[in-house]
Formats: C-alpha cells, structure tokens, sequence
C-alpha cells in the first residue's frame, strides 16, 4: 500500500486508514484483531481511533494488541478527544483540562506513552480556540503527540486555527466522498493554504457507495441498526441514488468495484492523504485491500463529478 505525506510535514500515512469507530461495538475483538493482521499485512500503517468510541473501549481493544500482533513502532496511531457519549447523547468539551485528561487516559488505554497523531475532535463554540490550541501544543511539547491535528473543523475554523496556533497542526479529519463533496467549498481550500492534508472519513457515503443499499437494506448493514440507523439515512436520497447508480456504471466499465472507485476518485482529490475507512469485517476489508486505488480515467472522473456536483 503506498504511504503519502501528511500536508506539508514529514508524517507518512497509509493511503487507507483502518478506523475503528465499530469496534467494542458492532465489531468484536476477535474480528478486530483479523482486521488489524489483514490490513498490516497489505502494507497498511496508520489505525485511526477516538477516546469517545465505544466509551474508550475501542483504544483499550486497540492498545491490547500493541507489542501484541503489531509492534509499537510499526503503526501509525492516531486518536482524538474532545467528544464524548452518553445515553446517545453527544457532547463537546475541548477545554484545556478535559482535553490533557482525555489525552492521558487514551495513552493509558492504547497502552503507550505517545500517539503518532492526536486531534481535537470537534470545534467547541463554549472555549476559547487559543485554550484548546494550548492542549495540543502542551502535547507535543510534553511529547505524547508527536502531531497535532484538527476535526471536523470546517473552511474558518481550520484557517483561524492555523493561523492562530504558533505550532504547527499537519492535518484536519474531515468528511468527504462522492455523495459529500461539501469539503471543496471552503475546507478543502483552506486546507491546502495552511498546508495541511485532509484525512477523510466517510469515504465511501458511510457504506452507500459500495452499492450494497441498491434497492435494499441490508438486515446485517448500518442502516438497520438502531444504533446506527440515522447515520447512514442521509444518503439514501434520491440524489445519493442517482450517484450510486453512477459509480456502479463506471465500476461495470472499468471492471473495478465501486468501492475501488469511489476511493480511487476520491485519493486523486486535492489535499486528500488518505481515506479512513471503516470496515467492520474482515470480508469487507479484503474487498478494500484488493482495490487498484489508482486514478480513475480523465472522462470517467469528469461524468462522475458532474451526476456528483456540490
């Protein structure tokens, strides 16, 4: 698997990022260890997690395999904190005591004493940005995060942070695909003058452009989970549909699959470093790993962005 620079620092990533946001959940330990091997195995270097997954139990099953089935030194971890669940509900603290707390305790569960790359998970409109800007400074200088990044920031909020942080912040984690394309109005841009890259979760329309909804819900998918119901539901549309069907007739012409599609498209993108995938299986892991990833055909990536435009 090729590995890219992270924006314009010396952070080298995997093209595909194993993310873990299933895992302790729908996603057990058994499976997530077939899923870690597999991945590493085909070149893959950088698992993403979150102190808010599953309560932190998705860094505790992650930590567990660390000098376990893969050697500290040999994978790129990146976390985030600032978000935290409960009872279904979501909420932000990216304050300068709540983040360093949550810090400590994902190092404790991911059982080591730094992170490749650590994130402020979400903008936080109750703390100051220079506060939450001191806890990622304080981490790099303390050395438990070699980089420092930003999440879910949109276009101002990555250009103000940039701008304002003294330090350097090499990357923003963000959504992006086909049926998404709302990072190239103003994050995408403010992205590349900062210097940063874009980690890009959801990079096939959180499972629809793999073509599995065509028509149906499956009883084993997301979408018919309640837990994870209304995640996928915004793009069974009519609009996503319509992409959909496009990408599963360029993957017929190209003999490519469309997940192969969507991420091939999608890793061509300005500021893209690499695509954060989410499988929670190992079947649908191979199907990732098997997939060219190479640019798609000048008219073909033309004819999909159009039936695609933002």
């Amino acid at each position: 698997m090729q590995q890219r620079y992270v924006g314009n620092s010396g952070l080298r990533v995997s093209t595909l990022t194993l993310g873990t946001m299933s895992w302790a959940e729908e996603t057990d330990e058994q499976d997530a260890r077939e899923l870690v091997r597999d991945f590493l195995a085909a070149g893959g270097t950088t698992i993403d997690t979150a102190a808010s997954y599953a309560g932190g139990r998705a860094e505790a099953l992650l930590g567990s395999m660390v000098g376990d089935i893969v050697a500290r030194s040999e994978v790129v971890i990146s976390t985030k904190a600032g978000v935290s669940t409960s009872d279904g509900r979501r909420s932000v603290d990216a304050s300068r005591g709540a983040m360093l707390s949550a810090l400590d305790a994902s190092l404790a569960r991911l059982g080591t004493d730094y992170v490749d790359l650590w994130f402020a998970h979400a903008w936080d409109g109750n703390v100051p940005l220079d506060e939450t800007l001191s806890a990622l400074d304080l981490a790099l200088r303390s050395g438990r995060a070699r980089y420092v990044g930003i999440s879910n920031y949109n276009g101002w909020q990555t250009a103000k942070a940039a701008a304002s942080a003294g330090f350097t912040i090499v990357a923003n984690q963000s959504e992006y695909s086909l049926v998404n394309r709302s990072a190239e109005g103003e994050l995408i841009p403010a992205v590349e003058d900062a210097g940063l890259g874009l980690m890009a979760w959801g990079p096939l329309g959180r499972g629809v452009l793999t073509g599995k909804y065509r028509g149906q819900i499956p009883g084993e998918s997301r979408a018919a989970e309640s837990r994870l119901g209304g995640y996928v539901e915004k793009y069974l549309d009519g609009a996503s549909t319509r992409i959909v069907e496009a990408v599963a007739m360029a993957a017929r012409g190209l003999g490519r699959s469309p997940s192969d599609v969507s991420l091939g498209w999608l890793l061509s993108r300005p500021g893209v470093s690499t695509a954060v995938v989410g499988a929670r299986t190992a079947v649908q892991l191979k199907e990732l790993l098997d997939a060219q990833l190479t640019p798609l055909p000048t008219e073909i990536a033309r004819a999909l962005e159009d039936v695609s435009a933002f």
